[in-house]
């Protein structure tokens, strides 16, 4: 009996050790490109942060990971299995010594009018004037050094989704030590003033659309024209379309440079490079995966008889990095690739 006892409690401290492997191997994967591999942050809030666990249900991360935040960097990861998630969630759990918080569904009562009060005068300097956010996604280019992170959207649909009204209120009673977000019962106000605060966050609810994202659908993912021109007159054209949009020239490249052996590349495949070094600050402020497709980069081609200029759509960009913000920066940065080709073809 002993025997067996043993051999089954090694297995079960077998099976732990593979749910811990796993769920570690599961959010390197999925997160930790923003979140950090220990949960510091980064793109990402820290998710190893003290406060933060101590306020955060299971349910919460579990709802998260799975409703993500529409127009705000984090996407929903639909295409995990619920054990998957749950995996993730023990692993981010596993940096605290503490049990989860347990919340239940129960609504917080009090007034939305007088909260949207309290709301301009307490909250709105971080969350911004309609809850929408911080600016940017909150990596060092967006915000100043000393804040591990900028205030997350409270009007977003994915948030609203995932946080129970007892979570809200928590949070605004005790705040989160480590980050801008103080204790509201210590600054003062009461907990009927936290109530009505949580209910004008509760109202956000009712803002239909108040985080999507323009569909983009109909957007191509490549720009594509057809030059009349030679490849060579084709890449002279673009380099004058460049430098009369005030773009500086950066190279120009055989596409297969480095790939071939030197001095084997097809001549038939040129890279153009240019920037707007005041467009490339302002859009890594938003949001830094932009510079997959910054500077930017245009490419003749040689296809049979014809030749073919084209770019990423960067339009089509900011849907895949769901990222709101972005819908405008890559609105015109598309214009500026169409201006540029239509002038290199004119």
């Amino acid at each position: 009996m002993l025997r067996i006892f043993i051999i089954g409690f090694g297995l079960l401290l077998h099976a732990s050790a593979l749910a811990n492997h796993s769920g570690q191997h599961l959010y390197d994967q999925n997160c930790a490109t923003c979140h950090g591999f220990n949960g510091s942050g980064g793109v990402g809030v820290p998710l190893s942060l003290p406060a933060f666990l101590d306020s955060v249900s299971d349910n919460y991360l579990v709802k998260t990971i799975r409703h993500g935040r529409p127009g705000r960097i984090m996407p929903a990861f639909k295409a995990l299995q619920d054990e998957e998630v749950n995996a993730i969630v023990a692993h981010i759990r596993s940096w605290s010594d503490k049990p989860a918080p347990i919340y239940t569904d129960k609504s917080v009562q009090g007034d939305a009018t007088k909260g949207k009060e309290l709301f301009a005068a307490h909250c709105a300097i971080c969350h911004g004037a309609d809850g929408q956010g911080g600016p940017g996604t909150g990596v060092t280019m967006s915000r100043p050094r000393s804040l591990p992170i900028l205030a997350p959207a409270l009007n977003n649909s994915g948030f609203l989704a995932s946080a129970s009204d007892e979570m809200i209120k928590h949070t605004l009673m005790e705040g989160r030590e480590g980050t801008p977000m103080v204790s509201f019962l210590n600054d003062g106000l009461s907990e009927q003033d936290i109530n009505d605060l949580v209910a004008h966050v509760r109202s956000y609810e009712k803002q239909a659309g108040s985080s999507s994202m323009a569909p983009v659908e109909d957007e191509p993912s490549i720009l594509v024209s057809e030059s009349p021109y030679s490849v060579e007159e084709t890449v002279d054209n673009l380099v004058n379309a460049v430098e009369s949009m005030n773009f500086r020239l950066i190279r120009i490249q055989d596409l297969e440079s480095g790939v071939v052996e030197e001095g084997k590349e097809d001549k038939g495949q040129v890279i153009i490079y240019s920037c707007n070094f005041s467009l490339l600050n302002e859009a890594l402020k938003i949001d830094p995966r932009i510079g997959l497709f910054l500077p930017c980069r245009v490419t003749v081609f040689q296809h049979g008889d014809k030749v073919l200029i084209m770019a990423a759509n960067p339009k089509k960009m900011s849907d895949v990095f769901n990222n709101r913000e972005l819908e405008s920066v890559c609105r015109d940065m598309k214009q500026v690739y169409l201006d540029m080709i239509d002038e290199a073809l004119f």
